[in-house]
């Protein structure tokens, strides 16, 4: 195990999937403190090839250069399955920030396996939508979403033991989940334009629900987070790590133990306007009308009341779509 930074550590999963008691328990602490200073941290060992995640990049990328008129029919809103044009989101809004439309589009995909209850359905596990325009991402996104199902089932059992709970502390609730998938293209100056005062390819705001994984490139105009010890700093990179962060739900659920991480994705930058990036974003979430109650004391250090998940979700997907 490796230290990128005294905030962001990076852990390799490897030790933890296979190791002894104490190797386990020294990964354990280290997430702890990771999750109580940032809300963020690398993995590494995780196993996904890093060629199926170039291959839905070039795929994607095809499909996201295409005239804005073929993409439109695909248009939805957040939250929805298929494409997020320009200014279809604004996450600032979610601290309370007007913020300026962020600077990206999106290709979104979200749970689908139906669990039988047709108010359930109806809501949370619609059939996605595949571009007939890039054909190669069915194959890819289907691998790469079951490999992320269980990446994230491991780390939530990882997350468990950093808090002194049995390993299928979260995973109990995870049986039928929601996740969502977003497939974010951040062109440059040529396809969005000049930045407004205050516009982001991001803007400033804390993930929702329990854990994300990120795959990310490295940029000029790329992810910084923000620390209380360190203000917004560039977050670190390593291409074959995913970046994790706990949303405001698993924050809540730990009584405010953890931190939900800050963060933003900085705009194109003024000395490489066409900078061009492209995050592949997996939100793992619960499974339905799990109620979401604070750890206590000494664990916990905010009683907040008990919510129900998916309530709490859909009020903050809400507030992020731009009218």
């Amino acid at each position: 195990m490796t230290t990128t930074s005294p905030r962001i550590p990076t852990v390799d999963l490897g030790p933890w999937l296979s190791g002894d008691p104490g190797a386990r328990q020294a990964i354990a602490a280290t997430v702890d403190e990771a999750l109580q200073t940032a809300g963020f941290l690398l993995v590494t060992g995780h196993g996904v090839d890093p060629a199926l995640r170039t291959g839905i990049r070039d795929a994607a990328r095809a499909f996201f250069r295409l005239p804005a008129a073929a993409k439109e029919p695909y248009a939805v809103k957040v939250g929805g399955r298929g494409w997020l044009g320009p200014g279809a989101e604004a996450n600032g809004y979610a601290e309370g920030t007007e913020t300026p439309p962020d600077l990206k589009e999106s290709w979104s995909f979200a749970s689908e396996d139906p669990t039988g209850d047709p108010e359930t359905d109806a809501e949370w596990f619609l059939p996605n939508v595949w571009p007939a325009e890039a054909p190669e991402l069915h194959a890819l996104v289907t691998e790469y979403l079951a490999r992320m199902r269980t990446l994230s089932d491991q780390l939530l059992e990882l997350l468990a033991a950093a808090l002194g709970e049995p390993l299928d502390f979260f995973t109990r609730h995870t049986a039928h989940p929601t996740w969502g998938f977003n497939i974010n293209w951040y062109p440059g100056t040529e396809v969005v334009g000049e930045p407004e005062p205050g516009q982001f390819r991001i803007g400033p705001h804390t993930d929702f629900g329990t854990v994300t994984v990120l795959d990310r490139q490295h940029g000029k105009g790329g992810l910084q987070v923000f620390t209380d010890e360190g203000g917004w700093e560039d977050a670190p990179h390593d291409p074959e790590a995913f970046t994790i962060n706990i949303g405001d739900l698993m924050a809540r659920w730990t009584g405010d133990r953890w931190r939900s991480g800050r963060h933003r994705v900085l705009p194109p930058p003024v000395d490489a306007p066409a900078e061009e990036l492209m995050s592949l974003v997996y939100f793992y979430e619960c499974d339905t009308r799990t109620l979401v109650e604070s750890l206590p004391a000494p664990t916990g250090r905010v009683a907040y009341e008990p919510v129900d998940s998916h309530t709490y979700l859909r009020a903050k997907l809400d507030s992020i779509s731009v009218s």
